[in-house]
């Protein structure tokens, strides 16, 4: 087991490790109800939660599964049912499921009377190393992914790999994205220990599965602590967490969220790694090490469905462009990651160009 701190609003604690929930009623003190936030496809294991915490009143709002639950519409339905429940300041909302639950939940709670406690349990890899952890809550609009949203900080977050055993290959691989996105922006001990078992690392119970899982969320809750709401303006602060998703989100947005944030994203990262070579800023080996990961444990590195212009446009209303500038996260070595601001456009078709065809 793994214990990391995260220093925000308030410090909070992130565990990894197995067979933890055992230990969840060391949150509930002083907590007068629980409201268990969850996905259709975890009714079960919300069920079995609430029989564990049987001392409390707790209350289940079941949402749809994966980015369908992050709508307007949701969000109403969920504050309909805090209020129906008399849910007070006094109460824990505790989200069990993957990233797109915990953003919904994180949002409830953070809009809920201005603020109620939140505990969130991610059952995905990417829930785990990325949006459960570091505070951004939120939901979709037509115009693009989580441009409505809040930071808010949980009590705590509870990763028990036990859960990654049920996921498919290809949602597992698909987490891995975030977490070769740390190895890359802040510790590349996470790349050496995945180029040693490309293939072993693809599964949950590889030996190496809780370090590199452990190791990217350390590295979001150091970049966290440094730069809660992203605020540091021109320097590189909390914004290179976001390398590879300015390109990824509009890919996502493209594909109307049918494609996986992880696989969007990896697509994301081979396109900035290809800009910031073409910028002048970043080796050429490094550019082909991001391919040779990315593809080595099964995540695509190639894309053109859509024209330019297409993607260029769902980029500009990225939230990471100011005014009419697109900025991106650029990297000019391992772990030395910086801002590329308002590139031209010769560059950015010519990245584009370089992610080759796609059937």
């Amino acid at each position: 087991m793994t214990v990391i701190e995260v220093h925000a609003e308030h410090k909070y604690e992130v565990v990894v490790g197995r067979n933890i929930l055992s230990n969840i009623d060391t949150y509930l003190s002083g907590v007068s109800r629980v409201a268990v936030i969850h996905p259709e496809s975890m009714r079960d294991h919300a069920a079995k939660l609430r029989l564990q915490i049987s001392d409390v009143e707790s209350i289940a709002i079941e949402v749809p599964d994966a980015e369908n639950a992050k709508t307007a519409a949701v969000l109403e339905f969920c504050w309909m049912a805090l209020g129906k429940a008399g849910f007070t300041r006094n109460d824990l909302i505790i989200s069990i499921g993957g990233g797109a639950t915990t953003d919904l939940a994180g949002f409830v709670a953070a809009t809920w009377l201005r603020g109620v406690k939140v505990l969130h349990i991610p059952t995905t890899l990417l829930g785990m190393v990325d949006a459960a952890v570091g505070g951004k809550t939120g939901i979709n609009t037509g115009e693009g992914k989580n441009l409505v949203g809040a930071i808010y900080s949980p009590i705590a977050v509870l990763c028990d790999m036990n859960f990654l055993d049920s996921q498919t290959t290809q949602d597992y691989v698909g987490g891995l994205a975030e977490v070769i996105k740390c190895g890359f922006i802040r510790d590349e001990q996470i790349l050496v220990l995945l180029e040693s078992d490309l293939v072993g690392a693809q599964s949950p119970n590889w030996v190496h599965a809780e370090e590199v899982i452990a190791r990217a969320i350390q590295v979001k809750a150091d970049v966290v602590g440094n730069d809660l709401r992203e605020t540091l303006g021109t320097s590189a602060g909390r914004e290179i967490l976001n390398y590879g998703h300015t390109f990824g989100h509009a890919v996502e947005r493209n594909e109307k969220f049918t494609w996986r944030h992880g696989n969007a994203v990896a697509v994301g990262m081979m396109f900035v790694a290809n800009l910031s070579h073409l910028a002048g800023r970043l080796d050429a080996q490094i550019v082909t090490r991001h391919s040779d990961i990315l593809s080595g444990v099964g995540l695509p590195i190639t894309y053109n469905r859509g024209t330019f212009n297409q993607l260029l446009d769902a980029m500009r209303i990225d939230k990471k462009a100011r005014g009419a500038k697109l900025r991106f996260i650029v990297l000019e070595d391992i772990a030395k990651p910086n801002i590329l601001e308002d590139p031209d456009s010769a560059l950015l078709i010519a990245a584009y160009n370089k992610l080759g065809q796609s059937d």
